[in-house]
Formats: structure tokens, C-alpha cells, sequence
């Protein structure tokens, strides 16, 4: 009963949009974002590089993918916020 009282305000503070503005907070999460996803994709393709098994190196280079996919996703919402410069501190 407590467990599903607790889930239901849990789900009640999920934000259905993201906010207009980037925090300084937010903003050096995100960045720490960004060079950990660059660095798994730079693993990747190094691990991919090393690997003679083609199964093996196809699975890693489809990470490293995902990796660069995550990436450019989180800078393209850098790069929105930057237009519209709406960012605080």
C-alpha cells in the first residue's frame, strides 16, 4: 500500500516536457553528458579496431554508434537552447 502510494507521487513529478531554461547546474551535467558518451564512442571504435572477430566487431561498433547517436543529440538541444539563449545562471 505504501509502495504504491510513493509510485503514484513519483509519477506525478515527471516533467512531461523539459524546462525553457538550462541551469548552470544543468548545463555541466549535460556537458559531463556529452564527454562521456564521446569517450564510450572513442572506446568503441578503438575496441572495434583491435577486434578480428566480425561479429564481435560489429556489436562494438553499433555501441560506439549509439555512443555518437547520444552525442549529437545532447549537443543539438545545446545548440537550440543557445539560439533562443535561455540560459541562466
Amino acid at each position: 500500500m505504501q509502495n504504491q502510494q510513493m509510485n503514484q507521487q513519483n509519477q506525478q513529478n515527471v516533467m512531461q516536457q523539459p524546462p525553457h531554461i538550462i541551469t548552470t547546474k544543468d548545463f555541466a551535467y549535460i556537458n559531463d553528458m556529452l564527454a562521456w558518451n564521446l569517450l564510450a564512442m572513442k572506446k568503441a571504435h578503438f575496441a572495434a579496431s583491435q577486434c578480428q572477430d566480425q561479429q564481435i566487431k560489429a556489436l562494438i561498433n553499433s555501441c560506439g554508434q549509439m555512443h555518437q547517436q547520444h552525442y549529437e543529440k545532447l549537443l543539438g538541444h545545446l545548440q537550440e537552447k543557445q539560439q533562443s539563449n535561455t540560459f541562466i545562471q
